[in-house]
């Protein structure tokens, strides 16, 4: 199988596209631990991929706490020995009420602490044990990189950063022959969207967002996650790569 032998850490594995890409890795020969915030939701996680017969292990993680993800990153080497595949995914949306001068400085820390520094955290960690042999590192950014909407401020603020991150870290791990790109999904249907879907309108118009009418899944993310993980794509590095059925490529 495409991952046999490979171990993966996805932090924010306990839903949405960390879920789907733990699941597919895992269904395709990789090692996974599941890590998240969330015990119950990342325990059940790693059960449910156990229970079809792959390996998996959870790990409790606030990506916000270098000390902490240098713990999950250990903890990946002690119990599988190795780590192949980083895949730094773990984030928060912000509810889009509040604009950049009404917002709390605490509200743009926090979105920053997980979005923005918890990519850096887990870069610099994974790093330091694949530097000897190599490795995938992926970045979950977003479109909100690269367009804007309102209310969002350090959403885009962290998202781009992601990017930036993924460019220079990518320059700087190429001599350990280290890859680091970055995903840039649109509107995926995860619960990070929920509060919207009983506003028939603002549903409507986050329908619209996208070319074909509709939002993407998980799973059609995770499936972009493991092809970039794999060595079907060792010459693509450096960048990050659209999810977002053309969002970011039209006018509204």
């Amino acid at each position: 199988m495409r991952f046999t032998g490979q171990v993966a850490i996805v932090t924010g594995g306990a839903g949405g596209i960390g879920q789907a890409s733990a699941k597919l890795l895992a269904s395709q020969g990789a090692k996974v631990i599941v890590a998240d915030i969330n015990p119950q939701a990342g325990e059940q996680v790693a059960a449910d991929i156990r229970a079809e017969g792959h390996e998996a292990q959870f790990h409790a993680v606030d990506v916000s706490n270098f000390e902490r993800v240098e713990a999950l990153v250990q903890f990946a080497i002690e119990t599988y020995g190795q780590l192949d595949i980083m895949f730094n995914n773990a984030g928060i949306f912000g509810d889009g009420t509040e604009n950049v001068i009404d917002m709390p400085v605490e509200t743009y820390k926090r979105t920053i602490g997980i979005n923005q520094d918890g990519v850096f955290y887990g870069i610099k960690a994974a790093a330091a044990q694949m530097k000897d042999k190599g490795g995938v590192i992926i970045n979950t950014a977003s479109i909100y990189a690269y367009i804007a909407d309102k209310n969002q401020f350090p959403y885009h603020a962290s998202k781009a950063a992601v990017v930036g991150m993924t460019k220079a870290a990518a320059l700087e791990l190429a001599r350990y022959n280290i890859r680091v790109v970055a995903i840039a999904p649109g509107m995926i249907d995860t619960g990070l969207v929920d509060a919207w879907r009983a506003d028939e309108r603002v549903w409507n118009t986050i329908q619209k967002a996208h070319m074909r009418r509709q939002l993407g899944t998980a799973e059609q993310v995770a499936q972009v996650v493991a092809f970039l993980a794999s060595d079907e794509a060792s010459f693509m590095n450096g960048h990050a790569y659209f999810v977002d059925d053309g969002a970011a490529s039209f006018k509204r």
